[in-house]
């Protein structure tokens, strides 16, 4: 048996390229002959993307679970409130 050759996939390269040119295609005409609706929606489309956005985007900012160090902030805090009653 020869275990050089992979194992044929379910899609072809050539398959592949034709299901995603008829994809588009079919895309476009739906956009085009549906463009009132398409236009017609940005505008909410765009009211959702910021909440959206902000969910998906704020991921990388730690969130609230206290992973920073805020003592140094905290004890600055408490000089500058005693400097102010003085």
């Amino acid at each position: 048996m020869d275990q050089n050759h992979p194992s044929p996939s379910a899609w072809s390269t050539y398959s592949r390229t034709v299901f995603i040119a008829f994809a588009v295609i079919a895309a476009g005409l739906v956009a085009y002959e549906h463009r009132v609706h398409v236009l017609g929606i940005l505008p909410w489309l765009l009211i959702l993307a910021c909440p959206l956005m902000h969910m998906f985007m704020h991921h990388g900012h730690g969130g609230h679970s206290g992973h920073h160090d805020h003592s140094g902030r905290d004890a600055r805090m408490t000089q500058h409130k005693e400097t102010d009653d003085v």
